[in-house]
């Protein structure tokens, strides 16, 4: 190695700062990981909203289009603050395929009928509960207050929205 690259090296590892927010390594790669899932739960759940507010056909044409567009919305929104948190904790994020080959959610082999958008949408979003629900626990088995608030506000999120995605089917 010549001498100007061993000199970066070395400076590079002086500046390097080892995280001290008091969560240990292992609970902060724990947490992360389950955060991952969360972005990947996220992402797959976006593709499928913003797919179905594209392609929405019936009689409620116009209720659907708009309802999906504020779900695709916030949850692109979402995904920026799951990566962010997952970066907070010394990791890094998913980047690529790595984000939707996460994805627990199954794909759709064809356009669906509006009727089938919202049942796959309750699911979707009933899955992601869970998923953040996991993410949730680990977070406050290690005191992770930020992860945990932030999973709080996902799970919640996610079942308001199957909820009232549920109403529409009656």
């Amino acid at each position: 190695m010549q001498l100007a690259q061993l000199y970066l090296v070395n400076v590079r590892a002086e500046n390097s700062m080892a995280i001290d927010i008091g969560i240990e390594t292992k609970a902060r790669k724990k947490i992360a990981g389950a955060l991952g899932q969360v972005l990947g739960d996220t992402y797959g759940l976006y593709l499928k909203t913003h797919g179905y507010h594209w392609n929405v056909e019936g009689p409620m044409f116009n209720t659907l289009h708009l309802m999906f567009e504020t779900q695709y919305n916030d949850l692109w929104l979402s995904m920026d603050l799951i990566a962010e948190r997952i970066r907070s904790l010394g990791e890094y994020a998913p980047v690529g395929e790595q984000i939707g080959a996460r994805s627990q959610l199954p794909p759709d082999k064809s356009v669906p009928d509006a009727e089938t958008m919202i049942t796959n949408l309750v699911a979707g979003n009933e899955l992601l509960a869970r998923s953040a629900r996991t993410a949730l626990k680990a977070a406050e088995e290690a005191g992770d207050q930020a992860s945990a608030d932030l999973m709080t506000q996902r799970v919640a999120v996610a079942e308001k929205t199957a909820w009232m995605l549920r109403a529409m089917a009656k």
